[in-house]
């Protein structure tokens, strides 16, 4: 059975679903980090210097002793979270559109390609010898 298990797991399919995994694993923290540390800021800017991460909408505010201790925390909707993450989605969507339309590209291209002359048939060939027989 374990020999079995070795052999399975050796086959190329999984061996190649795990290094997919793996290099998904690491577009996607490159991916969040172009998101967060490059489009993010830029965004931001454009918004006026906001942060996104940092928009709430406040639904009680914090009840702070008169120490400063918080006795209360505020509970609030942090929706800029949410919005970085909708524009994390249009990133990586963008992005992968981009490469299925590169692969299509690519791949249409391999299939167009002109099949190479396979020159004359068995047929051509016995037609020419009996035309050169009937010549003599």
């Amino acid at each position: 059975m374990l020999k079995e298990f070795r052999d399975f797991i050796m086959t190329g399919n999984v061996v190649d679903l795990a290094v997919a995994v793996i290099l998904a694993g690491a577009v996607g923290m490159v991916v969040t980090g172009f998101t967060n540390d490059i489009m993010m800021p830029i965004v931001g800017h454009f918004a006026g210097g906001l942060d996104f991460a940092d928009m709430k909408y406040v639904l009680d505010e914090a009840v702070v002793g008169a120490d400063g201790e918080v006795i209360e925390p505020e509970n609030a909707v942090m929706y800029g979270k949410w919005v970085n993450a909708l524009i994390n989605l249009v990133i990586v969507g963008f992005v992968l559109f981009l490469i299925v339309k590169s692969y299509a590209k690519v791949r249409k291209k391999k299939e167009e390609a002109p099949a190479p002359d396979p020159g004359p048939s068995e047929k051509d060939i016995l037609i020419e010898i009996r035309d050169e027989l009937k010549k003599k």
